[in-house]
């Protein structure tokens, strides 16, 4: 992990810089980094991007409590374990992954409200699509059973196309990461589920 120490350090130095208390924690890997509309996205919420280039969803779990010290969110959205996979991992990995950040956020937070964003489909993983959507479903089943503050958020099936592939113009040039108008989609989704019409 020490790959991400820099990062890691960066977020704990901004977080002791805050001019404003945060009610929204967005955490999890360069999806949520390189979203950077995201504070005007969310302003009502007031938002903080605690994002971290290429971190897993591992990474999320061994880094969580230097990361969340200084907040006392209202909210806590995360979008991890896209690079897990990537990086070979299995889907059953991945949620115990999850189980396990879940276990640190209720000790930490209690039942705050969580907002899990389903696994994306991108371009350059579709080849690995399957190990995405079983993940996920994993993920969601795991979520039902928890109490009424955690949901999942599906932005996978709403990302495809026609063609039941992903839509190009939701990516950049790498086909992985996100452009202004897959921000846009997520922004639109996610926000159904805030306001509590999903």
């Amino acid at each position: 992990m020490y790959w991400y120490e820099d990062e890691v350090k960066r977020l704990e130095k901004d977080g002791l810089n805050l001019n404003y208390t945060p009610e929204t924690l967005f955490y999890g890997s360069s999806s949520i980094r390189l979203w950077t509309s995201l504070y005007s996205d969310f302003a009502g919420i007031k938002p903080v991007n605690l994002g971290f280039g290429g971190s897993t969803l591992a990474a999320c779990v061994w880094f969580f409590e230097r990361i969340m010290t200084p907040y006392h969110p209202k909210r806590l959205i995360v979008y991890a374990g896209d690079n897990d996979l990537g990086d070979g991992r299995h889907p059953e990995e991945v949620f115990i992954f999850f189980q396990e950040l879940a276990v640190k956020i209720n000790t930490r937070f209690g039942s705050l409200p969580c907002y899990y964003i389903s696994l994306k489909p991108s371009i350059s993983r579709w080849h690995v699509a399957n190990l995405f959507r079983f993940t996920n479903g994993l993920i969601e089943n795991e979520i039902s059973k928890y109490g009424n503050n955690w949901h999942f958020v599906d932005v996978f099936n709403k990302m495809l196309g026609p063609d039941g592939k992903p839509r190009p113009e939701l990516f950049v040039y790498d086909g992985l990461h996100l452009s202004e108008k897959g921000y846009a989609l997520w922004k639109e989704i996610l926000n159904s589920y805030l306001s509590g019409n999903s």
